[in-house]
């Protein structure tokens, strides 16, 4: 993991691989690029013409954009890398959270296999920091651990190692507040990357039982409470929904309780995730060309485990229970039929019209227990449908729920944290097709607005009275393109940080 630093020096003085500054688009009717704020003593040693020269290597001060320019005389450090901001900010002089997270994010990408990186963004109060030291842990992400060179020596596709430190210029090392920042950011980062971790593991590595067994690990070093359910504990107590999706693997499946409690919290929130450890579609098989990335179909469980050990890590004054709904959905002779009932553990009994609709099966089990424990809130995380993605694209996760408010508040808080989502309706009249003659519901209704039927399924399970939502994350869990800002390839851990944001707001009171 990348370390990070805090330094007062000055960037001349500063013995580091390189220095990250910042550039921006001129405003509208100007000409020419713009130096963001914290690189004047690298320009001063240009004589002011560094964001000519830069221009006239090309650089347009575009989101993402890297250029690379030797450092002028007299400094430590051998290379100056400008990264694209963007437009400039508006009057108020603050640059966006986001945009300098992802230009951390691309400049730490562009460094690796560099010892030391400084950091000269605008820094200019705490949030910034917070958002320089979150891009650059995020963005110098790799996964190595079944290459040869793996472990302790693990290298990108070009050879190279992740940068190995970034110091934050202008960040005050014994200010409490950027100490804090710094606190944070780290936490969230190395959590994230684990959920990354777990997503792009292979799923003859990570089935149920190992990711349960990941789950206790972390438990320990956390002072997290830890309960696993195994398959005979399921059968016991009538989990249909989780037992159905698994019958069909020789891998059993489980269901995972974390709970993080704090002395002083008042308020409690439920987070429920969809933990398919790897998804061939059962009896309805996938059709080729789509079980290559069904290894991330656990995607929604890694953000709910990483976000309970963030809200442990941090110390938030919030009760969190985070449940893991895990399972392989493989096609065997066991394995559920299309036509077959399932009794649910809530009692309600659910016709199986497509055994690739799994993940609403064990989320349904998941969500009744996480009601009974009646939590202010619960919020469920899934790779829930292809439907979403349509809809949504491949960078925006929908958000529904059984009130408006909450579901703004969430929409609101993804904002805030970088994590692009779109508010979703739960239309009514969709309901009905999910009307069964056998069970009390099909777990299939019309093709047209698929994730929003899902969603109404999963409604379905949530106990009267209690705020819920449910985030399906299956466009942005899983990057099939190239690295962007600090996002790599594969899985991105979507979710994550909204939901340590609903954590820390309703933990400060200021969500319900």
């Amino acid at each position: 993991m990348t370390a990070l630093t805090l330094s007062t020096a000055a960037a001349a003085g500063l013995r580091a691989d390189a220095i990250v500054i910042g550039v921006t688009k001129s405003p509208k009717g100007g000409k020419g690029l713009a130096v963001a704020p914290g690189a004047e003593a690298v320009d001063s040693a240009y004589d002011g013409r560094l964001a000519g020269l830069l221009e006239t290597l090309g650089a347009s001060g575009a989101e993402g954009e890297v250029t690379k320019l030797p450092a002028p005389s007299g400094f430590k450090s051998p290379l100056v890398v400008a990264v694209g901001l963007g437009a400039q900010p508006d009057k108020d002089g603050e640059y966006d959270a986001e945009a300098l997270r992802r230009a951390a994010g691309v400049a730490a990408r562009a460094l690796s296999g560099s010892k030391k990186a400084a950091f000269a963004l605008p820094a200019a109060d705490v949030a910034a920091i917070g958002a320089i030291a979150e891009g650059a842990l995020l963005g110098a992400y790799s996964f190595d651990a079944y290459k040869e060179n793996g472990g302790k020596n693990a290298k990108d596709k070009n050879g190279k190692a992740p940068l190995a430190e970034a110091a934050i210029l202008g960040g005050k090392p014994r200010d409490k507040e950027h100490k804090a920042a710094l606190e944070r950011a780290t936490a969230v980062a190395e959590e994230l990357n684990r959920a990354r971790d777990l997503i792009n593991t292979p799923p003859n590595d990570l089935n149920p039982e190992a990711f349960a067994a990941i789950a206790q690990a972390a438990g320990k070093e956390h002072g997290i409470k830890v309960q696993v359910l195994d398959e005979k504990a399921l059968a016991k107590g009538g989990y249909g929904g989780i037992l159905g999706v698994g019958s069909g693997s020789a891998s059993a499946p489980r269901l995972v309780k974390l709970s993080y409690t704090h002395s002083k919290a008042k308020k409690h929130l439920a987070f429920v995730g969809k933990g398919i450890t790897y998804d061939s579609g059962g009896i309805s098989l996938k059709p080729a060309g789509h079980n290559e990335t069904m290894k991330c179909d656990m995607s929604g469980a890694a953000a709910v485990f990483a976000a309970v050990v963030v809200a442990a890590r941090l110390g938030l004054e919030v009760n969190v229970t985070g449940w893991l709904a895990l399972a392989e959905n493989m096609p065997s002779g066991s394995a559920v039929r299309p036509g077959d009932v399932l009794r649910m553990y809530s009692g309600k009994t659910v016709e199986v019209l497509n055994t690739d609709a799994e993940g609403r099966l064990v989320l349904g089990d998941a969500l009744w227990a996480a009601s009974e424990e009646k939590p202010d809130a619960i919020v469920d995380v899934a790779t829930l449908t292809g439907a979403m993605v349509l809809a949504l694209g491949n960078r925006t996760f929908g958000v529904m729920a059984n009130d408006d408010a909450f579901r703004t508040a969430i929409v609101e808080a993804s904002e805030e944290v970088g994590e692009e989502s779109w508010p979703m309706p739960l239309p009514e009249h969709l309901r009905k097709g999910m009307d069964s003659p056998t069970a009390d519901i099909a777990n299939m209704g019309e093709r047209m607005g698929g994730g929003l039927v899902a969603g109404l399924f999963l409604r379905e399970f949530v106990g009267e009275g209690i705020t819920w939502a449910h985030l399906d994350i299956a466009g942005p869990a899983f990057n099939e393109g190239g690295p962007f800002g600090y996002t790599p390839k594969g899985g991105t851990g979507s979710g994550v940080r909204t939901l340590v944001r609903l954590a820390e707001l309703t933990a400060a009171g200021d969500l319900g």
